[in-house]
């Protein structure tokens, strides 16, 4: 949606004073705190984003560490704390009476606040309009610009930022796709209307199909709804508890009260992890966290939540009873949800924007301070054209690895690493282990894998990916799991009465063995291909990873022999490491693993240093660099 006045959108970045040759992801940019400040004080008020809930946490306690004047005048706002924080926390900010406000997207959507004239993002906005609408949220005065600093957490999310400023001025904004044909959306509600006084099938039908996301709902489709919702289909029909709908001289309705209470209580399409509340032991609630982070804590362990350093009591009835303490922890909560990836869009830009440095244009401040990065990437291996698939190979200690560079994006390199493991397999035993992120994935093998061989046998081919891609993981298990919020949302399973709700293995074992029974008995029931399309869609994004095979098969590849590993291998290697069960610490390792490797960049730049007479480009990294938080 856009309006007949142009808004206009300033984007820019805090560049720290040096940049470590060899990045990778997770280091959250606490480094760039003093810089943030001083954004922060430019203005009146101002967001400062994040991406995930726990990083607000974090950036809230820091800021909070090293200018404790503001407390009282700086908050947090996210989903997990309690409506009633959240609200005060909205009024004072359309009040005037909060300098800053650290937050998720629970701010991003649907909220203005005039006196807001300073944004700024943690990490990479992963996608153009996602920086849209976060900028958006400053300025709310005729005339007045809307501006974004990105802040970011590692070196690489630089040349995100000048990647979005790109697509932001060539109009490049995603659209965002439409849930179509959702069965288990459409039987809740057939129910909600069945109770709130009843519908004949073909009028409800008639109306449903007036929707956008249901105009190619068929007769069939909407008869196995029907029947569904009135005897739970062929393979529950012996249950009474799924016989929701009675049919009345043509008219369906709800007479049972049970199944009315239970279905008013579950009305709604957001699924969620069990929400244990934190509460203190005088009786104030603060929010939620998952049920899983608390059933790691013991009485007296402290943790940071909502702002505040807690300590933990008890657990009793879905509620984590806290005390306040002076305490110091460096433990956050970990809420389960999403991870984004860049979007097609933003990965389109950030692919150009890798050509213009393989062609050696390095236009505006954050490709010039990522340039020592990049020019020692091509000098190791290169930089991928846009119209090239990069691959790179190297035997290391641990044994053969490849990485590929798609560059479009971690959802859909974690379905082409698995894909091309498995075609890969399909010439010979091999075991791979895999790695993903926004640029590339790995794979690494024991024996030297027939990447030629495969090459040759169309890895790179768009076809047969309905039966490659769930023959390729474990489908099954996803399509289960994605199975207990489709059963929660169609009605399948009831999540219990307020006070008492069930947890998450209770809920998955309810909603696992109702998937069984329809794999078993009702194989073509509805909602248990849905349950494998939305795996596909949303865990995967299958079309848009068809879509990149086809990319890639029109280009050419390009397979280099490396020495070592390159700076876009080097954050490939971090992630697969941060997934090995370890006593010594993610940042000590990350220096043990990247120790070598400068010494070599730092032999091959006093060469350069001593043949141009000049001084190096390169840094190690000093008091205003990166290095990890928490």
């Amino acid at each position: 949606v856009r309006g007949l006045v142009p808004k206009a959108l300033a984007v820019d970045a805090l560049i720290p004073e040096s940049i470590e040759r060899f990045p990778w992801a997770g280091q959250i940019g606490l480094r760039l705190l003093p810089e943030v400040i001083t954004a922060i004080e430019e203005g009146e008020t101002a967001l400062v984003f994040t991406n995930t809930r726990s990083t607000a946490e974090i950036w809230y306690q820091a800021l909070l560490a090293m200018k404790p004047d503001w407390a009282g005048l700086m908050a947090l706002h996210h989903g997990s704390l309690d409506r009633k924080t959240r609200e005060w926390v909205e009024d004072a900010l359309r009040d005037g009476r909060l300098r800053c406000v650290v937050c998720t997207s629970t701010l991003d959507l649907g909220v203005d606040f005039t006196p807001v004239d300073r944004v700024l993002q943690v990490g990479s906005v992963k996608a153009v309009a996602r920086l849209v609408q976060r900028a958006g949220r400053s300025g709310h005065r005729p005339g007045a610009v809307s501006r974004l600093t990105c802040v970011p957490t590692n070196a690489l999310e630089l040349v995100d930022v000048a990647a979005a400023r790109d697509a932001l001025g060539a109009g490049r904004i995603e659209a965002r796709p439409p849930v179509e044909g959702a069965l288990d959306l459409l039987a809740q509600h057939a129910v909600t209307v069945a109770l709130g006084g009843g519908f004949e099938a073909r009028a409800l039908y008639d109306e449903v199909r007036t929707a956008r996301a249901y105009r190619d709902l068929t007769e069939a489709e909407w008869q196995w709804v029907l029947d569904f919702i009135t005897h739970g289909g062929s393979a529950l029909e012996a249950y009474p508890e799924y016989r929701k709908v009675v049919v009345e001289d043509g008219r369906y309705t709800v007479r049972d009260r049970a199944v009315a209470m239970r279905h008013r209580l579950s009305i709604g399409t957001i699924v969620s992890e069990t929400a244990i509340k934190v509460r203190f032991l005088s009786g104030r609630t603060l929010g939620t966290v998952e049920e899983n982070f608390v059933s790691r804590l013991r009485a007296g362990d402290v943790f940071t939540f909502g702002g505040r350093t807690l300590e933990f009591v008890r657990v009793r009835d879905l509620t984590a009873w806290v005390r306040k303490t002076t305490r110091k922890s460096g433990l956050v909560p970990r809420w389960s949800g999403a991870r984004l990836a860049l979007s097609s869009e933003l990965a389109h830009a950030v692919r150009a924007r890798l050509d213009a440095a393989r062609q050696g244009v390095y236009d505006g401040p954050e490709m010039s301070a990522v340039r020592p990065i990049l020019e020692l990437q091509a000098q190791w291996s290169r930089l991928p054209a846009a119209d090239e698939l990069l691959i790179e190979r190297v035997k290391t200690r641990e044994g053969h690895h490849l990485f590929f560079y798609p560059i479009e994006g971690r959802l859909v390199h974690e379905g082409l690493a698995a894909l091309f493991g498995y075609r890969i397999a399909q010439l010979g035993p091999i075991t791979f282990t895999l790695a993903a992120n926004d640029y590339g994935f790995e794979l690494l093998s024991s024996d030297l894998a027939p990447l030629e061989a495969a090459i040759e046998a169309d890895l790179f081919s768009s076809a047969h990916l309905l039966h490659d891609i769930p023959a390729s993981l474990n489908a099954a298990e996803l399509a289960r799991r994605q199975f207990r919020e489709i059963a929660r949302v169609a009605g399948l399973i009831f999540t219990g009465y307020p006070g008492s709700i069930k947890t998450v293995k209770q809920l998955q074992a309810s909603s696992g063995l109702l998937y069984d029974v329809f794999a078993r008995y009702d194989p073509e029931n509805l909602l248990l291909f849905q349950a494998h399309r939305e795996v596909l869609e949303r865990q995967l994004e299958q079309s848009r990873l068809g879509r990149t095979l086809e990319r890639i098969a029109a280009n050419r590849v390009t397979v280099v022999e490396v020495e070592r590993p390159t700076p876009l291998a080097f954050a490939l290697l971090v992630d697969r490491a941060r997934e090995q069960v370890t006593s010594e610490k993610l940042t000590d390792r990350v220096r043990r693993m990247a120790a070598p490797l400068e010494r070599v960049a730092d032999g091959e730049a006093k060469q350069a240093k001593a043949a141009a007479g000049g001084r190096t480009r390169f840094s190690r990294g000093g008091a205003r660099g990166f290095r990890s938080g928490g």
